[in-house]
């Protein structure tokens, strides 16, 4: 949870050098998500911490709270509603959140951590609360589109990361034929296969990378 939390703590710093350089194009400007501007990105990112600030004080007090009180439909709505906002409205939004989140980490006791929340009625257990906080971090600043790239992921993230979407894989794969074709090429006994049907990160979800 330490190295977790200090990542994501990281990442938010990674963050606000980034929104100190935006102006009010910049917010409005088509991000690489579908359907969502610079500021849709950024309110997600707001609204993505005071969820987490939520699950983790219900911990504290032990309770098992939903991330979004009122469920999807409210996480889509508030999203909307805060992304038109002026740039400096939304750089405040989304830098007052990350530091309530952080002085919440800082005061989870050992109890809290063993915790859980709940995610659309699923159990989300604290002790994975920060490293799904740095990867949304993470991916949302490049889906941005602002400067920060895939090339300036850390190595720390990486290295946490990879392991986690490749232990996902299998459930990717179309059909146990092709999860005997990927087993044959990583065993040395096949070529690469290139005509692999993979499907997308998260497909069983009804959102992408925005938990």
């Amino acid at each position: 949870v330490r190295a977790d939390v200090a990542g994501a703590t990281a990442a938010h710093h990674r963050l606000r050098v980034s929104l100190s350089k935006l102006d009010e194009a910049a917010v409005r400007a088509p991000s690489r998500l579908p359907d969502w501007t610079v500021g849709h990105v950024l309110t997600h990112l707001a609204r993505n911490a005071d969820s987490h600030v939520r699950v983790l004080e219900g911990a504290i007090r032990g309770e098992h709270r939903e991330q979004y009180a009122g469920g999807v439909e409210q996480r889509r709505a508030d999203i909307e509603a805060g992304a038109g906002r002026p740039v400096a409205a939304l750089v405040e939004d989304v830098t007052h959140s990350a530091d309530q989140l952080e002085a919440v980490w800082m005061v989870a006791t050992p109890a809290a951590w063993t915790g859980h929340g709940l995610t659309s009625g699923t159990v989300w257990p604290a002790r994975d609360l920060p490293f799904h906080r740095w990867r949304e971090v993470e991916v949302h600043h490049v889906d941005m589109g602002v400067g920060y790239e895939i090339s300036d992921w850390p190595d720390n993230y990486v290295t946490a990361e990879l392991p986690r979407a490749l232990a996902a894989l299998p459930d990717r794969l179309s059909d146990h034929q092709a999860r005997r074709r990927l087993l044959a090429w990583l065993l040395g006994r096949a070529e690469r296969p290139g005509d692999l049907v993979i499907e997308p990160w998260q497909s069983r979800r009804q959102h992408y990378y925005r938990r």
